[in-house]
């Protein structure tokens, strides 16, 4: 007799089919993790309040919407407004669902029960949110474990359950943060076989992207064949953050595509292009950096700087272990990056006096790469104990944490051509001494390359989860095999 099939998510048959198990065992590791936390205190329970529903500005438009990251890591609820707990002695799960008008099934569909939520969710008990207080009042917790933390990327605090009645609970919103952070650190095999997934489907579509690109087309057109790659294939509604595709001298603006710049240039031929995006699938993200030229084909002087970073790229991976210290991977792609720019005439002198003078930052004033997950820039970066280095391209370091199994980082070395960064290193007597100026400014103009992959680390090295062509014959080669298509169809 066939077993009864267990809820999960998945967009189709083409998709990744994600056990609500994830959840279950998401909620075990967080019940583990505080029961053995010192100051636990016996009976408590873990309240958390999911994303609300919003409206763009005083309108009724309602934008897309896209679950709070630690309610989907617990809890796995896609819909707005809800709340869910966690009896952390014996791991019992609740969630709370908003109850809706009967109007709601007229203009917005079926009307699910407590039944149905259930099913779907494969918790202990649904329940309504107007039951919130009363359902608590009755498990009588000796403490409800609210979430109040610093996420130390953004600088912003995480939102803490609030309802009415709370007043009648003794509340702690400082003993779960840190504890549920480090659980998010942490990914769970399930996790890592989600962000597989998502680098499968965001690497084909930087393919794709590859095959496409033409002098002639605007950047937007680039990100529209990513995006659409990764939702008709993957299922993937959204992307993991506002996709960057800078070509030319947008390649040097770090964190392009937004609304002041938004991939409206026009790709000319000779253009180096730098296409940073990453696709989502279930609150799980991507992000990958392809750099290659836009006509299909490497001048010398695109090809020096994308093989000075790409060389960097694959010494960070060929030392990352468990035990290593992130910032000594970001002072090793440093020197890397040095060491080139001095072989290719860009840099002259003593490659270790350039590291003092903290010359690096002129060329990569962003830190190696960042934790990802339910998150593109996941949490847990700066737990208390470890300190942020303020020096230039260091402090922008999103973590500097010494490396353990299991964690999720990007690897995001990148060389650029800054003009203010430039400018202010050619005034400097501690920097300028190095520079040989009129190379240099042969490269404005240049804008950047930055090779940008996602891994796991494993008990005695990595995970390399990108699949992209990553050397100047593959991408080249790729890049060939777009235009004989075309011809082809033609």
């Amino acid at each position: 007799m066939a077993g009864k099939a267990q809820p999960a998510f998945c967009q189709g048959s083409t998709t990744l089919e994600i056990p609500m198990s994830l959840h279950k065992e998401n909620r075990q590791r967080l019940c583990e993790r505080l029961r053995n936390a010192p100051g636990y205190q016996k009976g408590s329970l873990v309240l958390l309040q999911g994303g609300e529903s919003k409206l763009r500005y005083c309108s009724d438009h309602e934008p897309v919407f896209r679950q709070e990251s630690y309610f989907h890591w617990t809890f796995g609820v896609l819909e707005p407004d809800a709340y869910g707990a966690i009896d952390v002695d014996s791991g019992k799960s609740i969630i709370f669902m908003p109850k809706l008008p009967d109007s709601y099934a007229v203009w917005m569909g079926k009307l699910f029960t407590q039944g149905d939520f259930q099913k779907k969710y494969h918790t202990d008990e649904v329940h309504w949110v107007p039951e919130l207080a009363n359902v608590l009042k009755e498990l009588k917790p000796s403490v409800l474990l609210t979430l109040h933390g610093l996420n130390t990327d953004s600088g912003n605090f995480c939102r803490e359950a609030a309802f009415d009645g709370i007043s009648e609970f003794t509340v702690d919103n400082k003993f779960l943060h840190p504890q549920i952070m480090e659980c998010r650190v942490f990914k769970s095999p399930q996790e890592i076989e989600i962000l597989r997934y998502t680098n499968k489907i965001s690497s084909e579509a930087h393919k794709e992207v590859m095959r496409s690109v033409r002098p002639g087309l605007m950047e937007y057109q680039m990100e529209s064949v990513f995006s659409h790659y990764c939702y008709k294939i993957g299922g993937m509604r959204h992307c993991s953050y506002t996709c960057i595709c800078g070509s030319g001298n947008n390649g040097a603006t770090l964190h392009y595509g937004h609304a002041g710049a938004p991939n409206d240039k026009k790709i000319n031929d000779g253009d180096m292009c730098l296409f940073d995006m990453g696709g989502e699938y279930y609150c799980y993200t991507s992000d990958i950096t392809c750099s290659f030229p836009a006509n299909g084909k490497f001048t010398e002087k695109q090809k020096d700087i994308y093989n000075s970073v790409y060389k960097s790229s694959r010494a960070v991976m060929k030392a990352l272990k468990p035990g290593v210290n992130w910032t000594d991977m970001h002072r090793l792609a440093d020197r890397v990056h040095l060491e080139e720019l001095k072989c290719h005439g860009l840099l002259k002198g003593d490659i270790d006096d350039m590291v003092k003078a903290k010359l690096g930052a002129v060329f990569m004033p962003h830190g190696l790469g960042h934790f990802m997950g339910c998150d593109t820039h996941d949490v847990g970066g700066y737990p208390e104990g470890v300190e942020r280095i303020e020096e230039p391209g260091l402090r922008s370091l999103r973590t500097a944490r010494d490396i353990e199994s299991n964690m999720c980082l990007t690897i995001e070395p990148g060389i650029y051509f800054i003009d203010c960064l430039l400018d202010a290193a050619l005034e400097n007597p501690e920097q300028n001494c190095f520079m040989v100026r009129e190379v240099i400014d042969t490269f404005r103009g240049f804008g950047g390359v930055r090779i940008e992959d996602d891994i796991v680390t494993t008990e005695d090295g990595m995970e390399l989860l990108t699949c992209v062509p990553r050397t100047v014959e593959e991408i080249e080669a790729c890049m060939a095999e777009g235009r004989r298509n075309e011809t082809k169809e033609q």
